[in-house]
């Protein structure tokens, strides 16, 4: 299981909860849970369906701007097609 939680200040107005609800519906094998009282998101994902690129881009799209907290986990993070110069 991959677990991440996100820190939108804004996140207590009920329809950016409802328009964040809509956007997260149509994502398969996501959980998550909104805590209002501090403008956080907990997600839990089976498998890695989306990146944190695409999550914070849902957020922006509402007018919100997320803060990652923690570690991102690397099956999260955006695969690049460039490599690293060697030395």
């Amino acid at each position: 299981m991959i677990e991440l939680e996100v820190y939108a200040p804004g996140l207590r107005d009920l329809s950016k909860i409802l328009e964040l609800d809509q956007q997260l519906a149509a994502i398969a094998g996501m959980r998550y849970k909104v805590d209002s009282n501090h403008d956080l998101v907990y997600f839990e994902l089976d498998e890695p369906t989306i990146n944190v690129r695409e999550i914070r881009a849902i957020f922006l799209k509402l007018g919100l701007d997320p803060r990652f907290i923690g570690a991102i986990p690397p099956e999260l993070r955006p695969k690049t097609k460039t490599q690293p110069l060697g030395v």
